[in-house]
């Protein structure tokens, strides 16, 4: 059942091309059901898997010939990801009411993406996974090039250029992977069970988890995140923040730390003090956190705050996974969830809510529009999803970046504390933008009564990311449940022979 969200979403895409010109209302209307669908059946996946251990959805032969297999399969953190995508899926939508330039081609392409999202998330093939993950790449460019508005084109052929890069480093690996295993299968399982040579793990690895990291924001390959958000339309930067980047941390721990686990082994000599791989991109990692608070904290731009943010918080996910405890991936797996559930909140409250209403993101202009009272749902909104992102107990965020740091504590106690700072300059930003957006001194009684008020539709997708927040923070167990066993499959064998 659960491959039929792939096939729900990729069969909505069409549909909506083929409504006949100026069917703005049904092409809303058809990608919010379709995407409904996909959601119901993320949902009931996800209550319907109660041990979080991999099972195979269908697995026929794609290509015998090379051992490639059209194979999808669920765990514990699959289904997570998935059911993050169906929230996101439905509130993008939600966000995108106002949409009038070719509509229906903007709901296809953005249904197109959504689909190959979920294909990433269930290929167990790593043919099949890469496959999808091209085919993100589309979507999204087009969405940007199209829809989007500071620099659009820019930001748009950033992102793709970025993403093609990564993604030749992660076939390069790939297929060395398949030919060093003998050219019979592309299976994540199998490959994940063959004993790949020390030194061939040595250099894989690193080439494949920095090709993926390049997609979920590693410093110093961050650049096309804040670029790639701002150039955005407000959908587009959700499902940037939401889930597209999480396809990256995603393939970092299913594919990188699954096949090569040795390869975040010791090098046996010393490099600055940096003994490892790991060493390497837990010290990357922490510099992400500190170093996007700290450009946040300086932005005039209240996109490029947020863009800025969400590399700072993917830096946790990193960091999390490169702990190599239980503890520390388990928050890692909450983080990309819990990320993508508020930094989609924080993409729509600054480009749907502020910038389709006041025509600026600058924060010195927008202080003035006496915004807390114009549009106070707004200013509400902004105010829980800043307290959540701040880590605030009970919220998701707080579960998941406790649980990261205790991780980080048992392997990194120096970088543990530096993280600390980071978390200290993220409130900071956070509590700057909330003030000089929605609390400062007003001045401009005529703008404040030109706003037009919160829709329902933006209220309720805010009302849904909020009340997801809130429930993961309040019980994590809903995810933990999951997430625990999946990681104490044999899959990740490897990695716990390697020190968790």
């Amino acid at each position: 059942m659960l491959a039929w969200t792939i096939y729900i979403s990729f069969f909505g895409a069409l549909t909506l091309l083929l409504l006949p010109k100026g069917s703005t209302a049904v092409a809303r209307i058809l990608a919010l059901l379709t995407a409904t669908a996909g959601f119901e059946i993320a949902l009931t996946a996800f209550l319907q898997h109660r041990t979080g251990e991999l099972q195979t959805i269908t697995r026929v032969p794609w290509i015998p010939s090379l051992g490639i297999e059209y194979h999808l399969a669920a765990d514990g953190i699959s289904l997570c990801l998935i059911l993050l995508t169906g929230i996101i899926a439905i509130t993008g939508i939600l966000f995108s009411w106002n949409i009038v330039t070719r509509t229906k081609e903007f709901f296809s392409f953005y249904l197109l993406l959504i689909g190959s999202v979920y294909g990433v998330f269930l290929s167990y093939d790593l043919f099949l996974l890469f496959v999808f993950y091209e085919i993100v790449i589309i979507p999204k460019y087009f969405l940007i090039a199209i829809w989007g508005s500071t620099r659009r084109e820019y930001g748009a052929m950033k992102l793709a250029l970025y993403s093609f890069i990564g993604s030749a480093m992660v076939l390069i690996g790939v297929i060395a992977a398949y030919v060093e295993a003998g050219a019979k299968t592309m299976s994540v399982n199998d490959l994940a069970g063959f004993p790949f040579p020390l030194h061939f793990q040595m250099w894989a690895f690193p080439l494949v988890f920095v090709g993926f990291a390049i997609l979920a924001g590693l410093w110093p390959f961050h650049t096309w995140a804040p670029t790639g958000h701002v150039a955005a339309p407000t959908a587009a930067s959700m499902l940037l923040a939401g889930v597209v980047m999480k396809l990256g941390a995603y393939g970092c721990l299913r594919v990188a730390m699954t096949l090569f686990p040795l390869g975040l082994g010791p090098w046996g000599f010393h490099v600055l003090g940096l003994a490892s791989w790991r060493d390497v991109f837990s010290l990357l990692a922490v510099i992400g956190i500190v170093y996007g608070a700290m450009v946040a904290l300086v932005q005039k731009d209240f996109k490029f705050v947020i863009g800025y943010s969400s590399v700072s918080h993917m830096g946790f996910i990193l960091l999390g996974l490169m702990t190599l405890n239980q503890i520390g991936i388990s928050g890692a797996v909450i983080q990309m969830f819990s990320h993508g559930i508020l930094a989609g909140l924080l993409f729509a409250i600054v480009g749907r809510m502020v910038y389709d209403r006041t025509h600026t993101r600058e924060l010195t202009a927008l202080g003035p529009m006496n915004l807390n009272k114009v549009i106070p749902f707004s200013a509400a909104t902004f105010v829980l999803a800043g307290m959540a992102s701040m880590g605030l107990p009970g919220f998701s965020g707080f579960v998941a970046e406790l649980m990261i740091l205790i991780g980080a504590w048992h392997a990194f106690p120096i970088l543990a504390v530096c993280v600390g700072v980071g978390i200290v300059i993220g409130v900071v930003y956070i509590w700057r933008a909330m003030q000089k957006a929605f609390f400062a001194e007003p001045d401009d009684a005529s703008t404040q009564s030109s706003l037009f008020p919160i829709s329902f539709p933006e209220r309720l997708g805010a009302l849904i990311l909020i009340g997801t927040s809130i429930a993961i923070g309040l019980y994590p167990q809903i995810l933990l449940k999951v997430i625990t066993p999946a990681l104490n499959s044999p899959m990740f064998e490897g990695l716990r022979k390697g020190g968790w």
